[in-house]
């Protein structure tokens, strides 16, 4: 199944960091000799710039953020309040519960995007079989067989880094893992082309075609794809460049 998007009704990772030549840093040496997340301070002092995440997440996300409440509401109803629970802990306990849920998916989508990362990388299929299957069929079904390269990373001199799922020289793919079915609509956020939009121009290929496929976890094997058409992302890059603007005057952050 696929999608092309020409125009849509405007529904609308910690940090990461990069140096300015693409180099992942997303950790650096802790004072006690162990690795620890780089922070914002640990950016401005080695001259490190943000990911297309990081900016994209400085603006609202209603989708996830929905989920989100809708993850604490189902907690809630599943757990009862003990006996001589305070109101502060048992809130409390509400959030935690549902984090874990959040948490427990996000495991799950790293661990098919290493797949995903080892099979592109000439690796073989290690795991998740029919996943890899899925995205492999739906995206010679839709691009024809192509010479993918697996995370890469970039950096570019407008201040921004990013690491790819898969790209070639003529198209991105952006992959997310979702509980979707065949029946189920494609979703279509402005945070996936304003990624996608970013991703091409830090690659330095701005005229590429951008895909999101979407790896179904509920349905094995199924893997929906969208195009994302030129006036949609065109858009969503004059929205990530506005994001830019806005990160860089909040952050402090030297952008030359």
């Amino acid at each position: 199944m696929s999608l092309v998007v020409s125009k849509i009704e405007h529904a609308s990772e910690a940090s990461h960091w990069y140096t300015k030549d693409g180099i992942p840093a997303y950790e650096v040496m802790g004072k006690n000799g162990k690795m620890r997340s780089t922070t914002l301070r640990d950016a401005k002092q080695k001259n490190y710039i943000p990911s297309v995440t990081t900016i994209i997440k400085s603006a609202a996300s209603p989708g996830l953020e929905k989920w989100k409440l809708d993850q604490m509401l189902l907690a809630a109803l599943t757990l009862p309040k003990s006996d001589g629970e305070s109101e502060k802990d048992y809130i409390e306990r509400i959030r935690t519960d549902s984090r874990e849920t959040g948490r427990q998916a996000a495991d799950r989508g790293t661990a098919i995007h290493a797949s995903i990362e080892a099979f592109y990388s000439g690796h073989g299929i290690k795991d998740y079989p029919e996943h890899i299957r899925g995205l492999e069929n739906a995206l010679n079904a839709h691009l024809g067989p192509q010479e993918w390269i697996a995370e890469k990373s970039f950096g570019s001199a407008m201040g921004f880094g990013g690491k790819v799922d898969l790209c070639c020289a003529g198209a991105v793919v952006d992959v997310k893992t979702k509980e979707i079915s065949p029946d189920d609509p494609i979703p279509t956020y402005d945070e996936h082309v304003m990624q996608l939009a970013a991703y091409r121009v830090g690659l330095q290929i701005p005229k590429a075609r951008c895909f999101n496929a979407f790896v179904s976890v509920t349905h094995p094997g199924y893997v929906a794809i969208a195009e994302w058409g030129e006036e949609e992302l065109q858009r969503g890059w004059k929205m990530f460049l506005g994001l830019l603007d806005y990160w860089y005057a909040k952050s402090g952050l030297n952008r030359g």
